[in-house]
């Protein structure tokens, strides 16, 4: 179902053929089932869309073969996919903050099923390239995009560490849900600038820490219930490091505290959610006894 042959074409276009050369046989591998073992399962419930399209039970049914669906919410042919995160409000804070996308070429690092990367397209960008470890939401995007047919957007399942060189080609680069996940948050900004043409913007969000001091805290477990938490800084902690990966015009455009209504369960994503990482007798932590999560989005852009 991965039109391979478009993705080549688009990556060629974007001055990015030799991401076809390196990144083609990991991408085959990881989208043709050869790396998981539920690959065949997810290739089935798309394969069998576009027959069960008009009949709302069979439609329904089939896209609960994806489950769970964390980013959205979504609505295909009538089909309301209640998602576990109110995806739409946080593009509501960032949409009309940023530099106009209009013609730009966009880098989506931490993707998902590509329900910014489709707004992204709704807003003007001329491109989406969107990376994501995660296989399951690859899978959701082909599966989307059987409804949305957009031509010119591309979910990868990688990281963004697999990906060869991008040699400064895009005008926009978002990593929203990333930094907290880096051991190293100084490479992870370093990596993003490398994808940046001079004058490109970045649109930063991630988990911080209250305070107007410079300090970055790991968990020595988890966070919020999540094992790979390494990185939690303070707002003028990030401004700092985004000075000294060498950014400029950096502005801090929101600071949200994330809600029980913006992160929960729902019938689309059945496990828990935020309010079982949240202390029972005090929302404002977590079950850990950190602060509750509370998120910033942060402009820069390439000098």
């Amino acid at each position: 179902m991965y039109d391979f042959d478009a993705l080549a074409d688009c990556l060629g276009s974007l001055g990015l053929g030799h991401w076809n050369e390196k990144l083609g046989f990991l991408l085959r591998q990881r989208l043709t089932g050869k790396t998981h073992g539920d690959w065949a399962r997810w290739n089935r419930v798309v394969e069998d869309l576009p027959a069960v399209r008009g009949d709302a039970a069979k439609l329904r049914a089939c896209l609960m073969g994806l489950h769970p669906w964390r980013k959205g919410p979504l609505t295909l042919d009538g089909i309301v996919i209640d998602t576990e995160w109110r995806s739409d409000w946080k593009w509501a804070r960032v949409k009309d903050n940023i530099a106009a996308l209009d013609g730009r070429k966009v880098l989506d690092v931490g993707s998902g099923n590509g329900y910014y990367a489709l707004q992204m397209r709704k807003a003007g960008a001329a491109s989406v390239i969107g990376v994501d470890p995660t296989l399951l939401f690859a899978m959701q995007f082909l599966a989307i995009n059987i409804f949305e047919q957009d031509p010119a957007v591309f979910i990868l399942p990688c990281r963004l560490e697999e990906t060869p060189p991008a040699n400064n080609v895009f005008d926009t680069t978002f990593s929203m849900g990333v930094l907290y996940h880096q051991r190293e948050p100084l490479k992870h900004l370093a990596h993003l600038q490398s994808t940046l043409r001079r004058g490109g913007q970045l649109v930063l969000e991630t988990i911080y820490l209250p305070g107007d001091d410079l300090r970055t805290a790991t968990p020595e477990n988890r966070y919020a219930r999540m094992r790979n938490v390494w990185s939690l800084p303070t707002v003028p902690q990030l401004v700092a490091w985004l000075q000294e990966a060498g950014y400029a015009d950096i502005e801090v455009i929101d600071t949200t505290v994330t809600t029980l209504d913006e992160q929960r369960s729902t019938d689309w994503m059945t496990f828990d959610s935020l309010r079982e990482a949240l202390d029972p007798t005090d929302p404002t932590k977590t079950v850990e006894g950190w602060p509750a999560p509370q998120r910033v989005v942060v402009t820069a852009t390439v000098p």
